[in-house]
């Protein structure tokens, strides 16, 4: 049973645990905004897929004292940000967390995170068996460009 699917390749190998065993969740292109010093959550990005259809319904890091997936969506005209207890993933249907719209939220953090760290995260799947799993990511941390502390304050029309 081929766990790495053509899609993320052989440089995704060493994200799952457990070979054949692991849950059935690509992880493509993982990244986490770089923080400044007293900066204590940022945001971590991803692509996911499943062939078979998941649900991720939790995720952890040792970078951070809590780990939450949230959502930006419009309420009323604005933009709000709400954590989801769980996140499909469904067969087919690749997921896009991305800055302005599902992320995971590294809260509490434990140090500053620059360009160039790796942040471990570890992604809770429960299948269609109601089994969880775990699927273990490493996230590269961008660096901060001057730019970015402005593009996360003011509001995104579309």
């Amino acid at each position: 049973m081929h766990i790495i699917h053509k899609l993320t390749g052989l440089a995704l190998a060493g994200l799952f645990i457990g070979g054949a065993a692991a849950a059935d969740l690509d992880v493509k292109d993982p990244w986490v905004r770089g923080t400044v010093p007293a900066q204590k959550v940022t945001g971590a990005f991803m692509q996911l897929s499943s062939q078979g259809g998941v649900t991720v319904v939790g995720a952890a890091s040792p970078a951070a004292g809590v780990v939450e997936i949230h959502e930006m969506a419009m309420d009323g005209g604005v933009m709000k940000m709400r954590a989801v207890p769980r996140l499909d993933v469904q067969p087919g249907k690749p997921v896009e967390l991305k800055p302005g719209s599902y992320h995971v939220m590294l809260i509490d953090l434990k140090k500053p995170l620059a360009a160039g760290e790796v942040v471990p995260i570890t992604l809770k799947v429960e299948g269609k068996d109601k089994k969880v799993e775990t699927v273990e990511v490493k996230a590269a941390v961008r660096a901060l460009t001057a730019a970015a502390p402005m593009e996360h304050d003011h509001k995104h029309m579309h």
